[in-house]
């Protein structure tokens, strides 16, 4: 006997056992004629099963549509013909997305290693690179800078890695970072779900990550809410930014400089937060 999920990815139904089981919750799986909602239902080599149709695109995990909706919200944002860089791509939802909207080619990072899927893996448009923590990456660890840089990162602050986030894109270049407030606003204010169920905590969180950016050389260009939560339920947001200094990433300390960070900070916030 095995487990649902795995035999979904078994018969090449799903790419992955995180794809399987977003099927298999959205009440796709049908097993022996019967719907299921279980990805650890145990089911045999005879099992008959089918995957219904989605209404979505299906990508390779459950962020890819996270980023889809990102892209979709900044329209401004063109994929085609550049050199990205994945900063946490896990299993690879935001480099399957990266690739479907023609870019040239993708360095995924991720601290972990054999999480990307096969198919990603062995594409030769994605130069991986595991075990590469990003709070300590180097521009050349990752060869070229990027034209666009996505980042998904969990259990970290952006703020201690809006630095090397920066340098590794190229001057003009774009950041499209998600925040997680989960993982900005400190334990003692989370509930015991782990969710952050404060408005004013979310807000404060996106501060803390936007003046980060605009003290690392970053231009503020729009925000907006993920389009789907965080796995416990978490609202999430994008942070859409443009690296303008061809410098190291500098710390402002002219007291108009902070003045100037903290109008940008406000502007940004008001398009959520008015």
């Amino acid at each position: 006997m095995t487990r649902l999920d795995q035999e979904l990815v078994n018969r090449g139904l799903a790419r992955s056992r995180t794809v399987a089981a977003t099927f298999i919750k959205a009440g796709r799986v049908i097993v022996a004629g019967t719907s299921t909602t279980k990805s650890a239902l145990a089911v045999d080599a005879d099992s008959v099963i089918e995957v219904l149709p989605g209404h979505e695109e299906d990508y390779v995990s459950r962020a890819g549509h996270k980023l889809a909706g990102a892209l979709a919200h900044f329209s401004q944002i063109t994929v085609a013909g550049k050199r990205c860089l994945d900063a946490g791509a896990s299993t690879g939802g935001f480099t399957d997305v990266l690739l479907r909207k023609g870019a040239a080619s993708v360095a995924a990072v991720d601290v972990g290693h054999d999480q990307l899927v096969d198919s990603l893996r062995h594409d030769p448009r994605v130069e991986v690179h595991e075990g590469l923590n990003i709070r300590f990456m180097q521009p050349g660890d990752v060869g070229a800078l990027a034209d666009l840089t996505v980042c998904d990162l969990s259990f970290i602050s952006l703020t201690k890695v809006m630095a090397p986030l920066t340098l590794a894109t190229k001057p003009g270049g774009e950041l499209l970072l998600m925040v997680k407030p989960q993982f900005e606003v400190g334990k003692d204010n989370l509930a015991r779900t782990g969710v952050v169920s404060s408005e004013n905590e979310r807000r404060r969180a996106v501060a803390l990550v936007a003046h980060s950016a605009v003290a690392n050389g970053l231009t503020l260009d729009g925000i907006g809410t993920s389009s789907l939560p965080g796995q416990e339920g978490n609202v999430e947001y994008f942070l859409l930014a443009t690296r303008t200094v061809s410098a190291p990433a500098h710390k402002i300390k002219e007291q108009d400089g902070i003045e100037e960070q903290d109008n940008a900070v406000e502007r940004l916030l008001s398009q959520l937060w008015p």
